[in-house]
């Protein structure tokens, strides 16, 4: 059976109040699968969506991390800190992070360790430009970005990663990603992971689309072989919203 993750990304958003407004306003939605469904929040957050999701399944992570375990690195949070807080994913390499935050490959490398030694499922974004989109060397970006990520994690590891695939040449530029685009990118991103490891490997690692995934298109984005799920922006800040798509990867297990 096809395995489902729709995570719910909130970026800069939502108070600790408005947080467990949220949780209570998911429940009421009564979603048919929460075991396959994560709300990403700020650090702010993680206590109160921990505690609101007490016993309806649904899992939680933070949006980045610190690759040290401690130090001198004021404003940032270390692995432990959140292992403390018991959080089940982390996300990592996000094209926002990589854009305004001079988040690296090799940044991005040591916190996919730091997070695996310590139990943290990573969410490892990828994605290209407009520019290299246009330039068609989608593929050749991608798959450096895969290799420099994965370097030096070992196959029984390397299983574990959730991979999502934002087409940054796609958010706010007025172009749109098909369906068809969607899955021949993450196939392709299940391709070079099999050639870096094996098939095996390739078909345990989740991969997730990045790009505006909404109720409306939900179904037709996750019926693809290689879509995994989705890792949900503004649609992920409406319990409704959210919960509609996480209803259409239900239906598509049945």
């Amino acid at each position: 059976m096809k395995k489902f993750l729709i995570a719910g990304n909130w970026k800069m958003n939502k108070t600790m109040a408005e947080t467990a407004q949220f949780v209570e306003d998911l429940k009421a939605e009564n979603p048919a699968n929460p075991e396959d469904m994560a709300l990403l929040v700020p650090f702010t957050d993680l206590v109160t969506v921990r505690d609101s999701l007490q016993g309806t399944g649904v899992k939680f992570g933070a949006e980045n991390v610190h690759y040290e375990p401690s130090g001198a690195y004021t404003g940032e949070v270390s692995v432990p800190m959140l292992k403390e807080i018991g959080v089940d994913y982390c996300v990592i390499g996000h094209s926002e992070r990589r854009e305004y935050f001079n988040e690296t490959d090799e940044t991005v490398n040591l916190k996919l360790k730091a997070l695996l030694e310590n139990g943290i499922t990573p969410i490892l974004c990828v994605g290209e430009s407009l520019e290299v989109r246009e330039a068609a060397g989608e593929q050749t970006f991608v798959a450096s970005q895969l290799v420099a990520d994965f370097e030096g994690i070992p196959a029984v590891e390397a299983a574990k990663i959730v991979v999502a695939y934002e087409p940054i040449w796609a958010i706010g530029t007025g172009k749109t990603a098909t369906p068809e685009q969607a899955e021949e990118m993450c196939a392709f991103i299940r391709g070079v992971i099999g050639g870096m490891y094996d098939n095996e490997t390739a078909n345990s690692v989740l991969i997730l689309y990045g790009g505006s995934m909404k109720p409306g298109n939900a179904a037709e984005l996750l019926e693809k072989p290689d879509i995994n799920g989705g890792l949900i922006g503004g649609a992920s800040l409406k319990a409704s919203d959210f919960k509609a798509i996480a209803d259409a990867a239900a239906s598509l297990k049945c």
